[in-house]
């Protein structure tokens, strides 16, 4: 169900993109990622629809630079992660 604009939380002023915040929201997206696409829509340097990224691929990362990766996002539980895990929780 969605909220009504009168209840939804102010994702504060690091989202500049509400609308797009708040549908993500609604459709079961987390806070954190939520606000990572509605930024990027709204920055005009970025285009987060068009597909094919210039990194090569997580299976392609050494578990090390995963790990790095993971640390940046702060994903918990990443020091006890396989090489798997690790992808499947920086793609989540």
């Amino acid at each position: 169900m969605a909220k009504s604009d009168d209840t939804r939380e102010d994702p504060g002023p690091s989202v500049k993109d509400h609308d797009t915040y708040e549908a993500l929201r609604d459709k079961g997206y987390s806070k954190e990622k939520s606000a990572r696409i509605a930024n990027a829509q709204a920055n005009p340097d970025m285009d987060p629809s068009e597909k094919g990224g210039k990194a090569p691929p997580y299976e392609a990362w050494t578990a090390a630079e995963l790990y790095e990766r993971a640390q940046e996002l702060d994903i918990s539980g990443r020091s006890e992660m396989t090489k798997e895990e690790l992808i499947e929780a920086l793609r989540g």
